[in-house]
């Protein structure tokens, strides 16, 4: 007889239940991720056609003449933007006599066709053994990830064809049987990109002899059929340009992401800077070759793949940002031994090839050769020196666990239910927060800066403002601007804390926790994070003027002198800031957010009233320079309480240093202590 719950229910029909709710769980999630694919695509056509004529497929553009048909007249390489090879100008010359609207219509839809397909091999061809949940949503993931990625939106901006090579590559290897097939496809890949040949000494190396052989045999009858027909393009591109150098740009432009043209930036030009290139690029070649031989024998073929064309990107006279696509199937390769340690390297490559460079580093002149070259640093690691795990290693299959506290039992039952919600005891990578917090505030300053207002709005809401307090009697902030501005001392001290403590403080309170007490680190950090969103919201529901940019009221601006409030476009002063992001006050919200942390962590009793000092200078400060209205600090407290009240209810309560301690002494008693211990922790 079957057992019953206390409902009445059978207990097999329960468990049925239960288990089928997690399948339709991961079909819905399933499908959200192809609708999110589908999205992007659409929007990445649309961009593209919606790009005035002139500025999309600018690479096909070159041959249209003004009755709109495409035309090849004279070299392909007259005007440089052509950066193909001979044989792919041949393989485009039929698309002469098609109409330039056609065209775009068509080339930019088959290339989001070519994208999709790429995204469903890369999925295929994930190493195994992958997880039915991996194995669900890789194909919509892989999608996502290529349509939001640089090179593509380059692809489909200039109507180049570098999907192709790519695609043609994943192809040979995965999806056609037989040495010569997939050999051959190679080999019409190398046609298309030149160091795509580096291809067939992996082939070579891995058993693949004869594949090796076709895609040579291939490489060479296409080129030789090139210079055939065209032998004047094919001189001008493999002589004077030097397999593509100098097409598309200046060789020592930003966007050519090779060692050339990493060195021209440095430097060194002529005959040294050859010898330097021809050097670094064959121990980039052979490592890079041989890496990939050891993840191809290890059964990771698609990591095998995308080291090689990394390296190829490396050795290249010129990789421009369309040409760059092999860094990102790098996702697939794992790194680190701890669970948490494992998403450190695919955040950063997903980071590095959908994100401009200057959001990954901060604006200083010391990281500009980084920030530069940031591209090329990822491939060159890929292919050199990042430490992907072996299929046989125990830690690929069973990473070393994150440990979690016991749920909290403030915390709503519904909301706990998601594993990315729980109190994380273990100590984040480092790596990772650094780039995350740099994203995070490169976005938010992004976002900060493109919430415009005209000044009209900001000053009319700043009338209200003034009108508000002038009600509840708290509009002092004329009386304390204009006397701090007749003492010498006090006005340089305010302005010099305005400027100077608004980042150092947080930023030394996270770097302490972190440190010290990671759990509260996390905690910290998520409020921080939640209040700064809140406060973006402000911003573009309310644009508000500050005291010092409103005429009429006499506030005077203690940092940058006397203004000039005639000119239309008073209130912007730099492109570089938003100056009607007044309300609520992030100076003061990051300043209360540091004496609350200060105030509840501080391990002894006199830390606590020290922490209260900054929020205090800070609000005398933002008042006193005429930056903020009153009300504006009470929006700031306002946004951080709603960080930590979210927090608390997601999270709920903060006090669990107790329990990762209790762990760590339960760990070094031996297992008879750490079992005791657990059901203790259970209902702490």
């Amino acid at each position: 007889m079957a057992n019953v719950e206390p409902s009445g229910r059978p207990a097999e029909a329960f468990g049925a239940t239960a288990v089928g709710g997690a399948p339709r769980r991961l079909r819905v999630i399933r499908l959200g991720l192809w609708l999110l694919a589908v999205v992007l695509a659409v929007r990445q056509m649309a961009v593209v056609l919606g790009t005035p004529r002139g500025e999309r497929l600018a690479d096909l553009e070159t041959w249209v003449r003004p009755n709109g048909l495409l035309y090849v007249k004279g070299s392909l390489y007259d005007s440089t933007r052509f950066t193909g090879t001979p044989f792919g100008g041949l393989v485009l010359k039929p698309l002469t006599r098609a109409a330039e609207q056609a065209l775009g219509w068509g080339w930019t839809f088959g290339t989001l066709l070519l994208v999709v397909a790429l995204g469903l091999i890369v999925a295929r061809a994930l190493p195994q053994p992958v997880s039915r949940r991996t194995s669900l949503f890789a194909a919509p993931l892989a999608i996502s990830l290529l349509m939001l990625s640089l090179p593509v939106r380059n692809t489909l901006l200039l109507g180049q064809t570098s999907v192709i090579p790519v695609l043609l590559v994943l192809v040979g290897c995965f999806v056609v049987r037989g040495e010569r097939a997939g050999g051959l496809l190679i080999g019409l890949a190398a046609a298309l990109q030149p160091t795509v040949l580096l291809f067939a000494p992996l082939l070579w190396f891995t058993g693949r002899r004869r594949s090796a052989a076709a895609a040579c045999v291939t490489f060479a009858a296409c080129t030789g059929l090139a210079w055939a027909a065209m032998p004047h393009d094919s001189s001008a591109y493999w002589v004077h340009h030097m397999a593509g150098a100098g097409l598309g740009g200046r060789a020592d432009d930003l966007a050519n992401q090779s060692l050339h043209g990493a060195l021209l930036r440095l430097g060194p030009a002529g005959p040294l800077e050859i010898v330097l290139f021809f050097a670094l690029g064959t121990a980039v070649a052979v490592a890079g070759v041989r890496r990939a031989v050891r993840y191809a024998r290890d059964g990771q073929l698609l990591l095998a793949v995308a080291v090689t064309g990394c390296a190829a990107i490396a050795v290249s006279p010129t990789a421009w940002q369309h040409q760059l696509l092999w860094v990102l199937l790098a996702v697939v390769g794992r790194v680190g031994r701890r669970t948490s340690d494992r998403y450190v390297w695919p955040v950063a490559v997903v980071l590095v090839m959908t994100l401009p460079a200057k959001m990954m580093l901060p604006n200083m002149p010391q990281l500009y050769t980084l920030r530069d070259d940031l591209v090329l640093i990822a491939a060159l690691a890929a292919a050199t020196a990042v430490p992907f795990l072996s299929r046989t290693s125990p830690y690929y299959r069973s990473p070393v666990p994150t440990e979690y506290a016991a749920p909290a039992p403030a915390r709503f039952g519904h909301v706990a239910s998601g594993p990315f919600l729980r109190r994380v005891l273990t100590r984040p990578n480092l790596f990772l927060e650094l780039l995350l917090i740099r994203v995070t505030y490169a976005a938010y300053q992004e976002i900060r800066l493109g919430v415009t207002a005209d000044r009209a709005t900001a000053e009319r809401h700043g009338h209200q403002i003034h009108r508000i307090e002038q009600w509840l009697s708290v509009d002092f902030e004329h009386r304390v601007n204009h006397a701090v501005v007749q003492v010498d001392w006090l006005r340089g001290f305010l302005d010099y804390y305005y400027l100077s403590f608004h980042f150092g403080v947080p930023l030394t309170i996270l770097a302490v926790l972190y440190v010290r007490r990671p759990v509260d680190y996390r905690w910290a950090r998520s409020v921080l994070g939640l209040a700064t969103g809140f406060a973006l919201l402000g911003f573009w529901l309310y644009p508000l003027a500050p005291p010092r940019l409103m005429p009429g009221l006499g506030f005077i601006d203690t940092l940058n002198g006397v203004q000039d409030f005639s000119r239309p476009n008073y209130g912007t002063l730099t492109e570089f800031t938003n100056q009607y992001a007044a309300m609520p006050s992030l100076h003061f919200g990051w300043a209360l957010w540091c004496g609350t942390v200060i105030v509840v962590m501080a391990p002894r009793w006199w830390m606590k009233p020290l922490g209260l000092l900054h929020p205090l200078c800070t609000v005398s400060s933002i008042i006193a320079t005429g930056n903020h209205w009153v009300l504006d600090v009470v929006g700031g407290a306002t946004v951080v309480g709603a960080g930590f009240g979210l927090q608390y209810l997601v999270s709920g309560p903060r006090a669990v240093t107790r329990a990762l301690t209790g762990r760590r002494r339960r760990d070094a008693a031996g297992p008879r202590s750490a079992s005791a211990g657990d059901g203790q922790r259970a209902s702490t």
